[in-house]
């Protein structure tokens, strides 16, 4: 019964330290640059599911972004559906030919992005408010660029190196949208 248990927390424990691989996940179209894609108007939707898969939240986002060559600024107006608004300002940097790094105020340390093909993998660290407190967890996003301007983003929300979470987003650039969707 020991070595069951032993062989069953094993197990876990591997399946919570796989990662995906950029290169095999990526396709060559349509390229995603972020420095692109954001600069200017851009609204998401989203929802975030617990380990279970159950939808805790829904939300919607509006992302004003400036690149000036050097900088992207995202300014991010969150909406969720218990009427909890929130903001998230982004710096990010191209810091390599396919390398990001970022910072937010919310953000610990330095978020660090690959970007391949019409994928970027973007991964930080922050201390997620959970009732009267907050946890320390990381994220692990993934965004793909897909043929008609839309991008998706899945999120995986890791707390120890397990998976607590996830967040799905849909993304549309405000020009390729007939009118606005809303506004925050």
């Amino acid at each position: 019964m020991i070595r069951l248990v032993l062989i069953a927390l094993l197990t876990l424990s591997l399946h919570g330290c796989t990662n995906m691989d950029i290169t095999s996940m990526s396709r060559p179209t349509p390229e995603l640059k972020i420095e692109e894609y954001f600069d200017g108007k851009v609204y998401a939707w989203g929802i975030f599911e617990d380990r279970f898969g159950k939808v805790r939240r829904q939300f919607q986002v509006e992302i004003d972004g400036n690149w000036d060559g050097k900088e992207l600024i995202l300014d991010e107006r969150f909406l969720y559906d218990d009427g909890e608004r929130d903001t998230r300002v982004w710096t990010i940097s191209h810091s390599g030919t396919q390398t990001y790094s970022g910072t937010a105020d919310d953000v610990l340390g330095e978020a660090s992005g690959i970007s391949d093909g019409n994928t970027l993998n973007w991964s930080y660290e922050l201390d997620l408010p959970v009732g009267d407190s907050s946890w320390r967890v990381t994220f692990d996003d993934w965004m793909f660029l897909q043929p008609g301007g839309v991008m998706i983003n899945r999120a995986y929300v890791k707390k120890w190196g397990f998976t607590i979470g996830s967040v799905t987003l849909s993304f549309q650039r405000a020009d390729q949208l007939k009118e606005a969707p809303f506004s925050l």
